[in-house]
């Protein structure tokens, strides 16, 4: 296969490294009486606690500890250690999860558009990306899984998951107290408990409040412009009622009322002259006050909640039985002002209202040889998304009158699946793993979309509008079934490395575009097909230096088939040459191969002085896009996938006359070009860039007080994280850029007891 320079030098440069390791596994010497080592990770990664060097997976961990430390918010920032991993704001939302792994992901979150990346909240898989942007708080640790997920997990995955894991209580009461203060008057507070009921009944319990004021205003209205208003809370009472059983009941819900957020325009308004704002961060957007958005109050809110039930029971040593079942829903009301200008030349009114039922049981089976889980996984899943497109001002000029596009789509999906994943171990230093899926996805529509005159749809509450006929209506089903095998093959070299071999297939079904124009395009009725990905993975995992060293590698080759693309074109509906709705697309659109290397290393540099890199370089091309049966592969390319991406960061740890800790940490990252879709926008996308961060962190010498000061993007570096490209939809040219957060300095203090 063709490689480019740049992923031929990162491969050069790794294996020389790991050939040092493996070859000198003990250069390190003794300091006295205490031997350094940095400390063994666990992972659940195959359904099972193991070291993370024991796992023939690319996986990256990360520990509540560690994130804490680093002053950590939300898991967007993990995306800065974990390579080949982009995690990003969707756009005009606060709280909707965009994710991209290997060059698998989308950016819109489509109803009934299940994403390339799984994301699991306590092995529940979350179905949408609306509230899956977690704040880091009550967890034990994060889990990233790349390339394809489906053999050990209930969902499948193309792209890969992240693993989101809560704490287990404990047996004695526990209570703590964390607050934030910071730049743009944050101001975060989050309080834990839990106390031991019984010797059998524990119950414990988070209540998190995060709140900052905008990094921007809006000019129009006055209000903060990129602010943040959370409330979230976590529940759950643990049952043991003998050693071999476990049972968890645990809820969490989470109400996000920040402010409707409106990107950056890159030019003046067209027509109505609107200077171009000072700051990134500012809007000129007055959707919120317009009529168009009356129906749902100019509201911007998104509540999800969950529910669910844990039993674990330990039927003896080498069989356990586990059974998880999950209720989640959510709901969203959004202002969208595609035109960030107080004008209505294209605003939008959203609501989004998902939920789903989810029922997973498992079979882990531990022997001399043999080990592995057999699993039943079940989803039922209703995922709803109406809203208005208010072209006011074209509307006014054409035809008297505002102009609407009204869109209500339904898809619901019911989907089980059968799988497995053995392991033999022929040897101490020889396993084989084989693992396989049975897919069996049924998805269901109903769509239909209206244009009408007047200042928005009858479903908004405008019930004089005036009727100007539909471009949507029908219902229709369709059904999609796979296997996905996976086999993997893993040597120890010695006690501290070990090399892996792997093939994995993902599959994610078809579905129906819930925008979708079936009366002008009668095939969207049909909906858009599955895809597939072929994974070819090699990897190598050493630990050496006497175990103050830990490197893991691996290279991987993806051959990306029918690839779900979305996207929205404006179209013009009366044939008078003016722009004057939009339909939505998801295309298949053929072929892609994604290729690269990923470098993991932590190093203990001194007793005190730790270094933590990571490294990818992807080789991502579009090989096949037809397009009215012309490949035009050469002008598309993989969405949201920087060629590279890297991470430097160090930790010193200063022990003090007291017996407390002072902790330094400081990191750089660096991510490469990208392009937010499939086609080049230089409006929206970001070129290559680097954030500073840098921590410091006092521990008292019992653990129970903590005091921090967390300094993010140091050098006050403007990126972009998504837009909006509708030049003409609308009289404005509405072009719009999302920014990442601006330089922000934060102190915390925590207390347990």
């Amino acid at each position: 296969m063709r490689v480019s320079n740049a992923l031929r030098v990162a491969l050069l440069g790794c294996v020389g490294t790991s050939a040092l390791a493996v070859a000198n596994p003990s250069i390190a010497q003794d300091t006295g009486d205490t031997v350094m080592a940095l400390e063994e990770i666990q992972v659940t990664a195959r359904r099972r606690t193991e070291s993370l060097q024991d796992v023939p997976i690319a996986v990256s961990a990360f520990s509540g500890s560690d994130l804490a430390m680093r002053g950590a918010a939300d898991i967007t920032e993990l995306a800065q250690m974990a390579p080949s991993v982009t995690l990003e704001p969707s756009r005009a939302t606060s709280s909707t999860l965009t994710a991209f792994i290997r060059g698998v992901g989308q950016q819109d979150p489509l109803a009934g558009f299940e994403q390339g990346v799984a994301l699991y909240l306590d092995d529940v898989y979350m179905a949408r990306p609306q509230g899956a942007l977690l704040d880091i708080y009550d967890v034990e640790r994060v889990e990233i899984l790349r390339g394809p997920q489906g053999t050990l997990y209930g969902r499948n995955a193309v792209g890969g998951a992240i693993k989101y894991v809560t704490k287990r209580l404990g047996d004695e009461p526990e209570f703590g107290v964390k607050a934030s203060y910071g730049s743009y008057n944050q101001i975060d507070v989050i309080g834990k408990a839990s106390v031991p009921l019984s010797d059998k009944v524990r119950f414990g319990a988070t209540v998190a409040s995060l709140n900052r004021d905008g990094f921007g205003e809006n000019l129009t209205t006055g209000e903060e412009h990129y602010n943040k208003q959370i409330f979230a809370a976590r529940a759950s009472m643990e049952f043991l009622p003998s050693d071999s059983l476990f049972i968890r009941i645990a809820a969490d819900y989470t109400d996000d009322d920040s402010n409707a957020v409106a990107g950056y325009r890159p030019y003046a308004g067209a027509v109505s002259g609107t200077p171009v704002t000072d700051s990134v961060y500012d809007t000129y957007a007055g959707a919120t006050e317009n009529g168009s958005t009356s129906g749902i109050d100019g509201n911007n809110e998104v509540t999800s909640k969950g529910l669910q039930g844990t039993i674990e029971w330990t039927a003896n040593e080498q069989f356990t039985f586990k059974s998880i079942t999950a209720y989640r829903e959510d709901y969203t009301e959004s202002v969208i002002d595609f035109d960030s200008l107080a004008v209505d030349d294209m605003d939008a009114p959203v609501i989004y209202d998902n939920e789903q039922f989810s029922q997973e049981l498992q079979l882990l089976y531990t022997g001399n040889k043999l080990s592995g889980v057999f699993g039943f996984y079940y989803l039922d899943a209703s995922a709803a998304n109406d809203f208005d497109v208010v072209l006011g001002q074209l509307g006014r000029l054409f035809y008297g009158d505002e102009l609407v596009a009204y869109t209500g789509g339904t898809v619901d999906t019911k989907a089980w699946s059968l799988f497995a994943d053995l392991t033999y171990e022929f040897s101490d230093a020889f396993s084989l793993s084989l693992g396989g899926r049975y897919t069996h996805d049924k998805r269901s529509a109903d769509i239909f979309r209206a244009n009408y005159l007047g200042q928005g749809s009858p479903f908004f509450g405008f019930e004089n509008s005036i009727f100007l006929g539909a471009s949507s209506d029908f219902e229709s089903e369709r059904t999609f079934k796979d296997f996905s095998p996976r086999i993997a093959l893993d040597y120890k070299l010695s006690d501290d490395a070990l090399v892996y071999a792997s093939f994995s297939r993902g599959f994610k079904a078809g579905s129906f575009d819930p925008r979708g124009a079936n009366i002008t395009s009668p095939e969207v009725e049909e909906g858009f097909d599955a895809e597939t990905l072929d994974s070819y993975e090699v990897g190598l995992k050493s630990t050496w230096f006497d175990g103050r060293a830990r490197t893991n590698i691996a290279l991987f080759y993806s051959d990306y088939k029918d690839m779900q693309i979305p996207g929205s074109l404006p179209i013009d509906t009366d044939g008078d040459g003016t722009n004057d709705g939009f339909v939505g697309t998801v295309t298949n659109a053929g072929k892609a191969t994604i290729k690269g290397i990923e470098f993991e290393g932590t190093f203990l540099l001194s007793e005190n002085l730790t270094l933590q890199t990571s490294l990818n370089v992807l080789d991502a091309e579009i090989k096949e896009w037809l397009l009215n049966g012309v490949n035009v592969a050469d002008q598309r390319a993989v969405q949201n996938t920087p060629e590279f991406m890297s991470y430097v960061g160090l930790t010193y740890m200063a022990p003090l006359s007291s017996g407390s800790t002072l902790s330094f940490n400081a990191n750089w990252s660096h991510k490469g070009s990208i392009v937010q879709f499939e086609t080049p926008v230089a409006e929206i996308d970001q070129d290559a860039y680097s954030l500073f961060n840098a921590s410091i962190v006092w521990t008292s010498e019992d653990g129970n007080y903590t005091i921090g000061l967390h300094g993010k993007n140091l050098t006050d570096k403007e990126y972009k994280t998504a837009g909006y490209n509708f030049p003409t939809l609308g009289l404005e040219n509405n072009i719009t850029t999302f920014f990442g957060p601006p330089r922000t300095v934060t102190a915390t203090v925590g207390v347990k007891f």
